[in-house]
């Protein structure tokens, strides 16, 4: 049984690659994802970027994001494709879905905690604000 889960996938292409080079690369990994079953659910061409060190001779890179749902099979499929491409410098496949559930428990858990609980110490005490404290100064 093969669970969707969300992934990010961002790759770096060589900076010698044209823009059509680029674009063919893009539609080869959308052509496997539509092939074994995942959808892309966002791309970002981030472009032309400075990298923090260099790999080989090069110390550019056009970097692209992908979003996408499907399988740990495609992933390894697309892994297995960038790596043999000569055109792409390095790659990295994170999975998301964890982080966003995780981010979506704790922005529902703020909801529910949108104010002091009654009977707080500040309560109790009449409340402070700056104004009274530069009084005391």
């Amino acid at each position: 049984m093969s669970t969707s889960r969300q992934y990010e996938l961002v790759y770096i292409v060589s900076p010698e690659a044209s823009e059509q080079e680029v674009t063919d690369l893009h539609t080869q990994v959308e052509t496997q994802i539509a092939r074994i079953g995942g959808e892309l659910v966002k791309s970002e061409n981030w472009g032309r970027r400075k990298m923090a060190y260099e790999i080989g001779p090069h110390k550019e890179g056009v970097y692209v994001l992908e979003l996408i749902n499907g399988s740990g099979e495609l992933m390894k499929e697309l892994e297995r494709r960038l790596r043999v491409s000569e055109r792409v410098l390095r790659y990295l496949v994170v999975r998301v879905d964890e982080e966003l559930r995780a981010a979506e428990r704790t922005r529902s858990r703020r909801k529910v905690r949108t104010g002091p609980p009654e009977g707080s110490a500040s309560d109790e005490m009449g409340g402070f604000d700056r104004a009274d404290d530069a009084e005391v100064r």
